[in-house]
């Protein structure tokens, strides 16, 4: 376990985001912070508009825990017309939340004595150079979770660690950010990018190099205050892509018949082994996502670069590709290589042309201290849950110990913060695309039990989809980046026919049982009959319909009306919060003002997160330094000896194809992404 010292944000103007709240003026409404209940007859007589508003508005009040979605059933149509003239007044409703956005302040007077004389008596390797300018290789995986020293790859929480120390710490001038293909989702990409922002605010500058750029690389840049690349940087503006790979059509000619069911007209998890080509509702979906992050994109960047929309637009569509056009046209400030920008910045600080410049990378700066630089916590603790990939129940003797979402070992963390009196709110952080449905109901109703003792905010990054939302749903509020990918309310589960092959290579399977269903999924060389298929579909929609339920109460909303945004479709951010299924939009930092509102402490006041999902680690790191070579490869096999199967269950999973493609790969080898796409899926 350790500590993360978290020092201040915010008090800016709130932002406010809506919350459908729908259907319960017909009802009685118990607020938990009046003591009498409210009649169903004529509402507004009873509590006017602006009352209810302040009560909805008041930091004490949230739905009780118990809410039933009973309540929200219409047992009289005759006061239809009086609810639907109702609903539309409540929706208008809005519950603020804090921004947390952060507010610089200079280190002054004698806060200022007491910085530098910790940094005198620091540790050598926590040292820095006055003058230094601190270098960050943004490229590759970034993961959510904090690494160890001997990790290899980027962590976001110390990423944007490193630029609330940069911003402070008196001996950085400024960033050198370089940046290459990323292979991370848009949620983290927006959430660097705000860090960028609020670096600004301290008056240092920052500057962006881009040796090959595609549109995450370049949204980032534009947050920048200058951007340069050498001259023969590849860029690869063209626009984004979505793509679905079907083995339907290859399964059938080897034997295989794939009996999947699949609970949700847009639970796309499953198709790419049953069909040839896209649905319709997949078709929709995807198409309804690419507009929302290309629509984001186009923007960011025209705001950014004071353009029109319709001209970065039309730019794009030219075909970009020529670096000397960019320039020409102002998306980049100059074309310079990495020598040329670095004899530029030691003009700037004053550095003489034959001295080396001063500079810090990540690694070693991720190891200097908050405290050092006087950015220390409050009495006030926060525990920080990360849950980030793929969701199990129990770990596998062939994962490692940093692997995926082990639910046995997330609820030990959150039984030991519900019995623990030291923390003051909890936020769940989650990165995950789901996994095992049952692994996922054992986590909601822990985090439900939490939620009842203490504030809960689930933050989510990249991806928090089907069994990733089934945990944020049990939080007391959801707070979602603008793309982050979430919903995917279904399930889906199946088996493989393999008949048809054993027959074609000379294989055969008898099977002795006893019980009617006894072969449901031992008897994989026949398809199902009649009555088991019956019951395997049955089973699906009972655990569909379980989630379901379970997300209308827990968002506080009718089951007709959490029907229309389930059915497996996956959203993004701001879409889901228009729809009742995220509260605010932002990132971590908006998590932790929200959970200071909470818990009632002002928006100024320092509080501790306390990080309890920091991995050790493992041998091999300590003896190589790093996470690749041998140690890669043998964990890669592992992985896939471990996802090729059906036999785990009902899964509560987003479908692979999407997740793969809208995150990145865009120049993959097909044959590696269609069998990374597959089992992804299983």
């Amino acid at each position: 376990m350790s500590k993360i010292l978290l020092f201040q944000t915010v008090h800016s103007t709130p932002r406010i985001h809506p919350r459908t709240v729908t259907s319960i003026l017909s009802k009685p409404l118990i607020i938990p912070s009046v003591s009498k209940c409210y009649s169903p007859i004529s509402p507004f007589h009873s509590i006017s508009l602006p009352a209810l508003k302040h009560h909805f508005h008041s930091p004490s009040f949230s739905f009780p825990s118990s809410f039933s979605t009973r309540a929200f059933d219409d047992s009289s149509s005759s006061i239809e017309t009086q609810n639907e003239k109702e609903e539309k007044v409540v929706e208008q409703l809005e519950i603020e939340y804090p921004s947390g956005e952060m507010e610089y302040e200079k280190i002054s007077g004698w806060k200022s004595f007491v910085v530098k004389l910790k940094m005198l008596i620091a540790f050598p390797w926590q040292r820095v150079r006055k003058g230094s300018v601190l270098t960050m290789k943004l490229r590759g995986q970034i993961s959510d979770q904090l690494k160890s020293r001997f990790s290899s790859g980027l962590s976001l929480p110390q990423i944007c660690e490193n630029f609330v120390k940069a911003a402070y710490d008196p001996r950085i001038s400024g960033v050198y950010l370089h940046i290459e293909p990323l292979n991370c989702g848009w949620g983290k990409v927006e959430e660097i990018r705000r860090h960028i922002l609020n670096f600004k605010k301290s008056g240092k500058f920052i500057i962006a190099y881009i040796p090959a750029c595609g549109e995450k690389e370049f949204y980032l840049a534009c947050a920048c205050e200058e951007i340069y690349a050498p001259p023969s940087a590849y860029f690869s503006l063209y626009g984004l892509t979505v793509q679905a790979s079907f083995l339907g059509g290859v399964l059938e000619k080897i034997g295989i018949e794939p009996q999947v069911q699949r609970i949700g007209k847009y639970k796309s998890a499953g198709d790419q082994l049953t069909r040839k080509s896209m649905s319709e509702e997949n078709c929709e979906m995807l198409t309804s996502l690419l507009d929302n992050i290309y629509g984001n994109w186009l923007d960011v960047v025209s705001s950014s670069k004071g353009k029109k929309r319709e001209d970065v637009e039309n730019f794009i569509n030219e075909g970009v590709y020529e670096v000397e056009k960019l320039k020409e046209e102002g998306f980049i400030t100059n074309i310079h290589y990495d020598d040329e920008v670095i004899s530029m910045l030691k003009e700037r600080l004053g550095v003489h042309k034959d001295k080396k410049l001063s500079m810090v990378d990540y690694k070693k700066y991720s190891k200097v201290r908050k405290w050092t630089l006087g950015l220390t916590g409050g009495k006030d603790l926060i525990a920080v849950i990360r849950a980030t990939g793929s969701i199990s129940r129990v770990r596998s003797p062939l994962s490692s110990p940093s692997s995926g979402i082990v639910a046995e070992q997330i609820i030990e963390k959150i039984r030991s913060v519900r019995e623990s009196k030291r923390y003051k709110a909890v936020i769940i952080r989650i990165d995950s695309p789901g996994g095992d449905a049952l692994a996922s109901d054992l986590m909601w109703r822990e985090i439900k039990l939490l939620a009842a003792s203490k504030p809960v905010i689930a933050s989510m990054g990249d991806v928090a989809a089907s069994g990733g939302y089934y945990m944020a749903m049990a939080a007391q509020t959801i707070v979602a980046e603008n793309l982050t990918l979430t919903g995917s309310i279904g399930v889906v589960t199946g088996k493989f026919n393999l008949g048809k092959l054993y027959e074609k290579i000379g294989f055969n399977k008898e099977v002795i049982s006893r019980g009617r269903y006894a072969e449901l999924l031992a008897a994989e060389q026949r398809p199902f009959r009649p009555d088991e298929a019956e019951l395997f579909e049955k089973s699906a929609q009972n655990a569909y319909k379980q989630f379901r339920d379970k997300a209308a109460f827990s968002r506080s909303m009718p089951v007709e009306k959490m029907e229309e945004v389930a059915q497996g479709r996956v959203w993004a951010g701001k879409d889901a919060a228009s729809r009742g299924l995220v509260d605010a939009i932002g990132g971590l930092s908006r998590a932790i003002a929200i959970a200071k509102h909470k818990i009632k402490i002002p928006q100024d006041r320092p509080v501790t997160l306390v990080e309890l999902s920091r991995p050790s680690p493992t041998l091999p790191e300590v003896l190589s330094g790093i996470g690749s070579s041998i140690v890669g490869v043998d964990q890669t096999v592992k992985e896939l000896l471990q996802d090729l199967t059906f036999s785990d269950g009902v899964q509560a999973r987003m479908d692979g194809i999407m997740f793969q493609r809208l995150e990145g790969f865009p120049n993959a080898t097909p044959l590696i992404s269609l069998i990374k796409d597959y089992l992804s899926s299983l």
